[in-house]
């Protein structure tokens, strides 16, 4: 048995009561509601209970009393573009599962009686609440070695004050502290580069970071549990194989990094060369990038402009090509 051709609206998955609703309708589009429904032998919220599904997609709308019915082409292009959006939240629902996995399957990956010979718990802890300044004032007082910070947003005060007399404690002692913001920073938090330079902080800049980090010495190192800008929980640990790893990743982007000097100057700011190359390389657009280096869009094209010109590039792309060429990436 053959089956019946489909129609536009029901190939786009609507049934055929509401197929042949729609052509009647749509010939009448932009008149009255009540004149609509009078045609067709209802009564205005009979006709309204059975545009439901075209409503429901904007295919049809009720507007100061006035029907209006989109025409096929219309209609087709509103439900691409509806099922490419539910595509695009499930893509991001299976994405996000498939990370998950992992930890749903990491508490059974455990060793097995008889696999190893010794298992012994990392040292640490995770925590929340406390008194965390205090508990950080006496690690650092208590160790030895530099003290490293990715600070990403951690601007507040009073503590910040806190925090600023704790380094300038460790540097006075012969430590150094280094940390890495934002390059947005320096316009959204200037006064608190300031206050940490003037302690004796080392401070550099990236256009972005991915968590909050802070690691003391040789012992110690506190992340957000998990990874990212929360307060709390956090992590602590003592492993020296993680703190070890944790100062090399440190260090990687302490490299790459731009010193900021010159802070006393109002308008004193890292050349945006290096920012501005990464930022067009990994193919963000201009709005992006003025949001992550914390200047205005006018800023960024002009400075693009000008990077091209010096590059003697006529696109972003000859420009990526011949600031690699000269090792500027």
């Amino acid at each position: 048995m053959s089956r019946p051709a489909s129609t536009l609206m029901t190939a786009l998955g609507f049934p055929r009561s509401v197929d042949r609703l729609y052509h009647r309708v749509l010939a009448q589009s932009g008149r009255e509601l009540v004149s609509v429904a009078t045609s067709l032998l209802m009564t205005p919220e009979e006709l309204e209970t059975q545009l439901a599904p075209l409503l429901e997609h904007d295919i049809a709308r009720i507007e100061e009393s006035r029907l209006f019915v989109a025409n096929p082409v219309e209609a087709v292009g509103r439900m691409l573009s509806e099922t490419a959006a539910s595509a695009a939240r499930a893509h991001a629902q299976l994405d996000a599962v498939a990370a998950s996995i992992p930890f749903l399957t990491a508490p059974a990956a455990k060793p097995r009686p008889g696999e190893v010979t010794e298992v012994l718990p990392i040292d640490g802890e995770i925590s929340s609440g406390g008194r965390p300044v205090e508990l950080l004032s006496r690690l650092v007082e208590a160790s030895k070695g530099d003290l490293l910070w990715l600070r990403p947003d951690q601007f507040q005060k009073p503590r910040e004050d806190a925090m600023a007399d704790v380094v300038r404690r460790a540097v006075e002692q012969g430590r150094r502290s280094r940390a890495i913001y934002p390059v947005r920073a320096l316009t959204d938090a200037r006064e608190t580069l300031v206050h940490r330079a003037e302690a004796g902080e080392e401070l550099r800049v990236l256009a972005e970071l991915p968590t909050r980090m802070f690691i003391i010495g040789t012992t110690h190192v506190i992340l957000p549990e998990p990874l990212g800008f929360a307060d709390e929980p956090r992590s602590l640990t003592r492993q020296r194989g993680l703190v070890e790893a944790l100062t090399l990743w440190f260090e990687s982007m302490w490299d790459r990094a731009t010193p900021v000097v010159g802070l006393g100057d109002p308008v004193a700011r890292p050349d945006l060369r290096r920012f501005l190359l990464q930022q067009l390389a990994s193919g963000a657009q201009d709005e992006q990038i003025a949001r992550r280096l914390g200047v205005s869009l006018r800023t960024v094209r002009r400075r693009v402009a000008d990077l091209l010109s010096e590059l003697g590039a006529d696109s972003r792309f000859q420009a990526g090509v011949e600031a690699a060429r000269r090792g500027w990436l």
